[in-house]
């Protein structure tokens, strides 16, 4: 069975806690960064299949951090959902223009995040 494999981007622990704990129940290779900077080094050497991203973080935003992912030929394809506490339809439309899969605003159902994580990784199968 492939290994899935997961980076969760934020910088608030008790986020980063709960999400590791819960997709690793899942059976993830989970990865973890704290900041934009951390989060692209992690992808481009990783190359996660799902990325959880903050907006608003230390050093570089999930915006920047996106736009940089997207430039890296083998991190193309790899599927974002931006997490943020930022709900106005501007920023949703921003994140969504520069690549995003998908846009949860917190507070969220880790439940419910795992179900879109889930959903977004058979369409990468191609099984839908």
């Amino acid at each position: 069975m492939e290994v899935k494999r997961i980076l969760i981007v934020d910088d608030e622990p008790n986020i980063v806690m709960s999400l590791e704990y819960a997709f690793k129940k899942k059976s993830y290779e989970v990865f973890i960064a704290r900041d934009g900077t951390e989060a692209f080094e992690i992808a481009k050497d990783q190359s996660p299949q799902v990325i959880l991203l903050d907006i608003m973080m230390p050093k570089m935003d999930g915006y920047e951090t996106l736009k940089k992912i997207k430039e890296i030929e083998h991190l193309r394809n790899t599927k974002v959902i931006f997490l943020s506490a930022k709900s106005k339809v501007n920023d949703i439309e921003k994140g969504m223009k520069l690549g995003a899969d998908d846009y949860v605003t917190k507070p969220f159902s880790v439940k419910k995040l795992i179900e879109k994580v889930e959903k977004i990784m058979l369409k990468e199968k191609g099984n839908e």
